[in-house]
């Protein structure tokens, strides 16, 4: 196990995190974002597995998030508006009428003071940022950490923990876009997707949530027993046309399934296992992914990576029912979610 740090530009810095399987994951202090996670395939060949620019300085715009921790909330937040107990906060109104991913002064876009450490099996970095009161215009002067912990059974963990001086909203993600064909050899359409999930939330025209939960059985959206993205993309359901062909949806996850989620690329023999404690995750086929971005595998297009989003639903703040993203006065928010990586048994 081992951590390499490097200067790059302005203040930020790369951490590199290696185990002793030779999975390596980098990360940078700016955003938090993860820049490369390189995995091994059913022939133990090491490649990226993750979307990131090849000239560090793009970080600095990154209208796509990618990699990027996101906050204070992830998702949209319906008319930029919301409010707690009578009183309305408004934020900044970044896509068309509506808030997306904390706006333009997120957390995706701050530089966050860095611990590395590492034990005998383990090796990683925590980020802090204190996002004070009115930042963005949300209530609340909150403390946010982030850590990232590589351990030698190829498990990436995910640590979100925050505490608010004041009632406010708040759910944190990572923005990573993942496809395990390695280096982006191919688009995600064969990607395999297993969701432990009944139901997703249904979308308008501007993909803000209607308020409606909708069943998954008989429809693209059902992936109990797993089903390729492609039929999301050549779907002619209307919730994955108006997404842009493809998914840009909430499902609700099974809290009784520990193992929320699994990919699978069958060329590759690669897979990721995701494991949660947060209520439902956002998945993402990268439907609007701007094309012809410089990346490190590439020229971006449409569908190269697929997106986790595990969080709250920012629904909530219109609507009933749905998990929850309000965070109390001194009560403390700690999420969790562990991306693992292994390969197809023969």
């Amino acid at each position: 196990m081992h951590i390499d740090i490097q200067s790059t530009i302005s203040n930020w810095k790369k951490f590199t995190l290696t185990n002793q399987q030779n999975m390596s994951v980098s990360l940078l202090n700016y955003g938090g974002i993860i820049t490369t996670i390189n995995v091994p395939d059913r022939h133990n060949i090491i490649e990226n597995v993750v979307l990131g620019f090849k000239n560090l300085a793009h970080y600095a715009q990154n209208p796509n998030f990618l990699g990027a921790i996101i906050g204070r909330v992830a998702g949209r937040i319906q008319e930029a508006s919301f409010a707690i107990e009578g009183q309305t906060y408004h934020l900044e109104a970044n896509e068309g009428a509506h808030h997306l991913h904390g706006g333009a002064g997120g957390l995706h876009q701050v530089i966050w003071a860095a611990t590395p450490f590492q034990t005998e099996d383990t090796v990683g970095v925590s980020f802090t940022h204190t996002s004070v009161d009115g930042e963005g215009g949300y209530p609340g002067t909150v403390e946010n950490a982030v850590t990232y912990t590589l351990t030698n059974n190829n498990e990436l963990i995910v640590d979100y923990s925050a505490t608010s001086d004041q009632a406010t909203v708040l759910t944190l993600t990572n923005h990573s876009y993942f496809n395990l064909s390695g280096n982006m050899k191919r688009t995600i359409h064969d990607h395999l997707v297993t969701i432990a999930s009944d139901e997703f939330i249904e979308l308008d025209n501007e993909l803000i949530p209607t308020g409606n939960k909708l069943d998954v059985t008989h429809t693209p959206f059902d992936f109990r027993t797993g089903r390729p993205i492609v039929d999301g993309i050549n779907s002619t359901h209307t919730q994955n046309i108006l997404a842009g062909h493809g998914y840009d949806h909430y499902f609700i996850l099974n809290p009784k399934q520990q193992e929320a989620i699994q990919v699978q690329d069958e060329v590759s023999g690669r897979v990721m296992t995701i494991t949660t404690n947060q209520p439902g995750v956002v998945m993402y086929t990268a439907n609007n992914l701007s094309e012809g971005l410089e990346l490190a595998n590439g020229l971006s297009k449409r569908y190269d990576g697929i997106c986790f989003e595990t969080q709250a639903s920012p629904a909530s703040l219109h609507h009933e029912g749905f998990p929850t993203v309000r965070l109390e006065a001194d009560v403390p928010y700690h999420k969790q979610t562990v991306f693992s990586f292994g390969v197809v048994k023969e």
